[in-house]
């Protein structure tokens, strides 16, 4: 189906929990959030009957998140169930990589095709601090096992905080030479907890490509939210995604799904188009509902516009 600027959205990302086993410092408070109860979230079977709605409007890839999805019990069986959607082609995740060893090979088994791993630093210490408890070593391992199973290209995404990492910059490059991984350095957003120091906390990637140096850049893929480079005679590749410096709203292709029922037309609006109703009361109007969503897509965000109100949600409600 394609939105009223003429963009074919096919790609619905789909937050299955709004818990996590961090707390980032730009995306989630230090106390955590409240849990919600059972009734204020979608189950794996309403998101699964949502999905196979969306499939029958050409949506064909799936992207599930968090906050954290490997913290949410039923994970394997849920993307088992996903999967075997006629015209879904494309399953993904995006995980911190914390209990990613221990759930890779049934995940691959279940129909999951790649991980996106949020890793923001590589010093144990300083990731610890950044993650306000995180052990790098379980992500390493977790990395490592799903490059032994051949879930390639793995991807890094890359928050680079200023005062924090920017200075791993080039460590995080050097990992593309001998393994097929693409490091994908992510502009810091003004989403909820980060907001109100996203501005003084704000590294450009322009200035990150300039740190690195000698970079080749590569042919651009339509609807890929990242611009792609690489280092000479490196396996892997370098991305940059600048939702801030230099949006890609002309070539976005996606909606989210919340895990308590809102479908969010553009990440940094705080439209939300309730379905937690419609698929426990109604669902003949499932079809509707999400049309209605993927009409809504705005042409483009407004950030950093006078008057503009920033999302209220924190990343970890939203999924990215």
């Amino acid at each position: 189906m394609k939105d009223t600027y003429n963009r074919r959205v096919n790609y619905m990302r789909i937050s299955i929990t709004d818990l996590c086993n961090l707390r980032c410092i730009y995306c989630m408070p230090e106390e955590g959030i409240c849990k919600k109860s059972h009734d204020d979230v979608l189950s794996f079977e309403e998101i699964t009957e949502i999905v196979k709605v969306a499939a029958d409007l050409g949506i064909d890839k799936i992207r599930v998140t968090g906050g954290e999805p490997l913290v949410k019990n039923g994970i394997v069986e849920f993307i088992t169930s996903i999967s075997r959607i006629d015209g879904i082609k494309d399953i993904a995740m995006t995980t911190n990589g914390i209990l990613l060893d221990r759930y890779i090979e049934d995940l691959k088994e279940a129909g999951l095709k790649r991980v996106n791993i949020s890793i923001d630093s590589l010093n144990p210490e300083r990731y610890k601090a950044i993650t306000r408890g995180g052990d790098i070593n379980q992500v390493l391992k977790g990395i490592r096992k799903t490059i032994e199973l051949g879930m390639t290209p793995v991807k890094l995404n890359v928050v680079v905080v200023g005062g924090y990492n920017e200075d791993e910059v080039e460590n995080f490059a050097k990992l593309t030479m001998d393994k097929d991984i693409e490091v994908r350095f992510i502009e810091l957003m003004p989403l909820g907890e980060a907001a109100e120091w996203a501005k003084e906390s704000f590294v450009s990637n322009e200035s990150i490509k300039k740190r690195i140096g000698n970079l080749i850049e590569l042919p651009h893929k339509i609807s890929s939210p990242a611009k792609y480079y690489q280092l000479p005679n490196a396996l892997g590749k370098i991305g940059f995604i600048n939702p801030i410096s230099d949006h890609f709203c002309s070539e976005c292709n996606r909606i989210r799904l919340t895990s308590d029922g809102k479908l969010k037309p553009c990440l940094h609006s705080n439209q939300e188009i309730d379905i937690l109703k419609a698929v426990r009361t109604n669902p003949e109007v499932l079809r509707e509902v999400l049309e209605s969503a993927i009409l809504a897509k705005p042409q483009k965000h407004y950030l950093n516009t006078q008057g503009h109100e920033y999302v209220k949600r924190n990343m970890s409600q939203i999924g990215g």
